[in-house]
């Protein structure tokens, strides 16, 4: 047994409102009842709301709201309710209209209600049972394609995020195994540096903690990653090395993808500043232009025309502009450019997201 859903009933019986109306037309117009068009919808509400009622119910009981009616078994109901509701219906007309000479006698004899009347209440039931069926088949079909366009999106988000987390480890060891390896050149000829270094390098990776594996995080705790970097970095390359960051407190819990600025930062000290004998001064803003946020990696090192300072170049690069389009499609981009006073700016443009 299934339970009847009301709330498909009420959308059905709208439905049957509408035949109701199109049978009472019929008989007053078109087949020249000598009543009048109200009395006719009167009959017709009666017997055509019975009729649903019997039908629908014992339809959903039988075969569940989605079931499909066993074509043996439907017709003898279809039948049944037609004649139930022909007389109760008519009953209930005939009351409802002041007429008293309604009888069961009568409407059986032919003498209220002839044949014809009990035939038209058939085809009507019938073209609006097979009207029902259609939309029910159509309404599941509909619901089949939206499930399985569902399960297809399900399945591309996790296929981007398993992209997306396969590009991010591809960028954490690169930076951790270079830090290590400084700090095993430094145990030998400067102890204490090589001890502030890795000092550094716990606080940094304490940073990452939290927001290396997540999907998102905010703006603020990507500077402070930024923040924690460049301070390692400024202890291996010393005076070499200033930085700035600048973050406007209206962007702090800006949504963005987590590690997004570090492979930028990474290749402005590698391939720009580091292979300078002089070094550099690397700034990292962010602003907002209407409703993108713009991300920037600024430094004054050795300019795009260089030779790479180090093998790998475009890795990084490449795997941000791989996250960006799968996050965001066209709506985010990545793009250099040479800096005013010489160097390279990087530049990250993406939808603001706020929580």
């Amino acid at each position: 047994m299934h339970s009847v859903p009301v709330n498909k009933l009420l959308r059905d019986a709208g439905y049957v409102t509408i035949f109701n109306v199109a049978c009472a037309l019929a008989v007053t117009f078109i087949l020249g009842s000598r009543s009048t068009f109200f009395e006719n919808l009167v009959f017709s509400m009666c017997i055509g709301y019975i009729a649903f009622i019997i039908i629908d119910v014992l339809r959903f009981l039988m075969w569940g709201a989605t079931g499909r009616p066993n074509w043996t078994i439907f017709p003898l109901i279809l039948i049944g309710a037609v004649v139930i509701a022909q007389m109760s219906g008519t009953a209930l007309a005939s009351w409802l209209l002041g007429h008293r000479n309604f009888s069961l006698d009568a409407f059986l004899s032919g003498r209220t209600f002839h044949a014809g009347s009990v035939f038209f209440t058939l085809l009507a039931t019938a073209a609006a049972s097979i009207f029902f069926s259609g939309r029910e088949r159509l309404l599941k079909a509909q619901a089949e394609a939206a499930n399985e366009r569902a399960r297809a999106e399900a399945v591309e988000r996790q296929a981007v995020q398993a992209q997306l987390q396969l590009l991010q480890t591809q960028l954490e060891p690169h930076m951790l195994f270079n830090t290590l390896a400084n700090v095993q050149g430094l145990i030998a000829i400067d102890p204490p540096r090589a001890q502030e270094m890795l000092d550094q390098l716990i606080q940094y990776l304490r940073a990452t903690l939290s927001s290396s594996r997540a999907q998102a995080t905010t703006l603020a705790q990507e500077f402070a990653l930024m923040e924690a970097y460049l301070g390692l970095m400024s202890i291996r390359m010393g005076a070499r090395l200033n930085y700035a960051l600048e973050l406007p407190p209206a962007l702090a819990e800006a949504r963005v993808p987590p590690m997004l600025l570090q492979p930028l930062v990474e290749n402005a000290v590698a391939h720009g500043v580091e292979p300078k004998v002089e070094g550099g001064h690397i700034a990292v803003g962010a602003r907002r232009e209407a409703e993108r946020l713009v991300l920037s990696v600024t430094d004054n090192g050795r300019g795009l025309d260089a030779p790479p300072g180090k093998p790998g170049t475009n890795v990084g690069l490449s795997n941000t502009r791989a996250r960006l389009q799968a996050l965001y499609g066209e709506r985010a981009s990545l793009s250099l450019h040479a800096a005013p006073d010489g160097g390279c700016v990087a530049t990250i443009t993406l939808p603001i997201e706020t929580p």
